[in-house]
């Protein structure tokens, strides 16, 4: 049990930790980090019951509609409440880069507990394949809505609203590209090898522009207190 739970756990943490050490001003507080972090893990089990209701309903005829376009949904609007409704407005979201971390946060939350349950059922022969997909799409999925989100609090000449509303579909977007690929039946790990590389390369085009604003609010700020 102890090894399972490492191997499920450990993906999610070096993900983070990558992102998080990327950033070279000032660290965020652990605690704040972390509190996202189990609000992510949290999220799993409303969003499993009620993926759940919906399968035992047949609200949706089509799989493609309840697998794919449902289910991308779900999870993402459930992130992105949380980012918007507890981390938004939090005194240490203090720059671009911030939603890039909390972002990344709430998502390896969801992702690490979905990861345990789906080992504690199938074993661990998958282990390696769900770190390299499921787990890392669910942490680039998040880097690109918190980078949105920073833009909707930190850059004024983005507009709040539209940044907001980016955050989500920006998410939802790649999220349904990933899961309609996960449906492709044979073809799929052709499909979703190259769709993961374009998924890393603009998630991290992301984080290397967040990270510039947060440098240039930070001289910003440097530069009034003088």
């Amino acid at each position: 049990m102890f090894m399972l739970l490492t191997v499920a756990i450990a993906p999610g943490l070096a993900l983070f930790s990558y992102f998080y050490l990327r950033k070279q001003i000032h660290k965020d507080p652990s605690r704040s980090l972390l509190q996202t972090y189990v609000y992510g893990m949290m999220l799993t089990f409303p969003i499993l019951f009620i993926q759940y209701v919906f399968d035992e309903e047949r609200v949706f005829g089509s799989a493609f509609i309840n697998d794919v376009l449902f289910t991308s949904g779900l999870e993402e609007f459930f992130k992105w409440l949380v980012l918007l409704v507890v981390v938004y407005s939090h005194v240490d979201f203090e720059d671009p880069y911030d939603g890039i971390l909390f972002g990344a946060s709430v998502s390896l939350g969801f992702a690490t507990v979905e990861n345990i349950l789906f080992l504690l059922t199938f074993g661990m022969d998958e282990a390696l394949i769900r770190a390299l997909l499921p787990v890392s799409s669910h942490a680039l999925f998040g880097v690109v809505m918190g980078y949105y989100l920073g833009r909707a609090k930190f850059v004024e000449e983005s507009g709040t609203k539209p940044m907001l509303f980016l955050s989500f579909f920006a998410a939802f977007g790649l999220h349904f590209v990933y899961n309609s690929l996960v449906m492709a039946g044979n073809f799929r790990m052709y499909l979703l090898i190259p769709f993961m590389l374009f998924l890393w390369w603009f998630a991290l085009k992301r984080v290397k522009r967040a990270h510039t604003l947060s440098v240039d609010q930070y001289i910003q700020k440097q530069r009034t207190m003088r």
